[in-house]
């Protein structure tokens, strides 16, 4: 169950379908938190963010007559949101990192260390791992966040993106290095206790 109860949904949906200022406030207010958090690891600011979470509320309920019902109400909106973060990152012309890709496939298989290891990074306060993804270039943290946190294969990101699969790989496999060496110090910490 989502948020709201199945009837209360209906009702907010029909109510935002007809322009109505009090329903689309109640959504807009249930949703903000969750959806600010999103968007902030996109954006380089919380004014950013708060811009990305404006702008796709704006399309959310300019789209309102898209949804069918098909799926969750609030996935629907995630996911405008989403894409909204998306357009606002390629309207910012940044440019992804390109690395040779015989690197991406050498980096694929982890090895025993990098398991062991990995039980030590789960120690860590998540927190801590997010303030960390917000200190990675754009390119990387898009990536990062599209593939590890929204579940999007490198196929359907490099489409998003407007870059090859190959680049898609490479900028997350870069991510995830940057992510290690960010941590380190944390994880060089867990270890000794």
């Amino acid at each position: 169950m989502g948020i709201w109860h199945s009837h209360e949904e209906l009702q907010l949906i029909e109510g935002c379908k007809n322009g109505s200022p009090i329903a689309q406030k109640e959504v807009f207010n249930a949703l903000y938190r969750r959806l600010l958090g999103v968007c902030m690891r996109y954006a380089e600011d919380d004014d950013e963010a708060k811009d990305i979470l404006q702008n796709g509320f704006i399309k959310v309920f300019k789209s309102i007559e898209n949804y069918k019902g098909d799926g969750s109400f609030e996935g629907w909106i995630k996911r405008i949101v989403i894409n909204t973060a998306i357009d606002n990152y390629r309207r910012k012309k940044v440019k992804p990192v390109i690395v040779d890709t015989d690197m991406t496939d050498r980096v694929g298989g982890k090895l025993a260390d990098e398991v062991e290891e990995d039980s030590i990074y789960q120690q860590i306060p998540i927190s801590k791992v997010l303030d960390s993804v917000q200190k990675l270039s754009p390119a990387y943290r898009t990536v990062f966040n599209l593939y590890v946190l929204e579940g999007y294969n490198h196929n359907e990101i490099a489409e998003m993106l407007n870059i090859s699969v190959g680049t898609s790989k490479s900028n997350l496999s870069k991510a995830r290095l940057n992510l290690r060496k960010m941590l380190k110090p944390l994880v060089d910490k867990i270890s000794q206790e």
